[in-house]
């Protein structure tokens, strides 16, 4: 008989080992009830994890930056839109989207940002 320090009894271990045999042969969640596992990631979805944000797709830039950006204070200029985003370490490429933009403008919402950023 093995004596460790585990924090389960053998029952209650043979019992989890039970639960886990059809995820470990199937592959894929068996339980009945759906709100248990976990939802995958949709093809469409924006890249927002890996911290790039494609130019080419307007919605994804928004998100990104309403990600960011939310609870500022606008009406903002673009000195003030590049500290928030250093605060809230926003991916180097936002910010350098962000950088980029005309310094003599004020910005009224994210969605002007996004529309600038995007290319006017």
């Amino acid at each position: 008989m093995e004596r460790g320090s585990g924090r389960l009894s053998r029952r209650r271990d043979d019992e989890m080992k039970h639960q886990l045999q059809g995820l470990l042969r199937s592959g894929h969640p068996t339980r009945t009830e759906e709100w248990h596992d976990p939802e995958p990631v949709a093809e469409d979805d924006p890249e927002v994890t890996t911290g790039r944000v494609p130019s080419d797709r307007f919605e994804a830039l928004r998100l990104e930056l309403g990600r960011h950006l939310a609870r500022t204070p606008f009406p903002a200029h673009r000195g003030d839109l590049i500290r928030v985003l250093r605060e809230r370490h926003a991916p180097d490429r936002l910010t350098d989207l962000v950088a980029e933009l005309p310094g003599d403008r004020t910005y009224h919402s994210v969605q002007d940002v996004a529309v600038e950023v995007h290319g006017g």
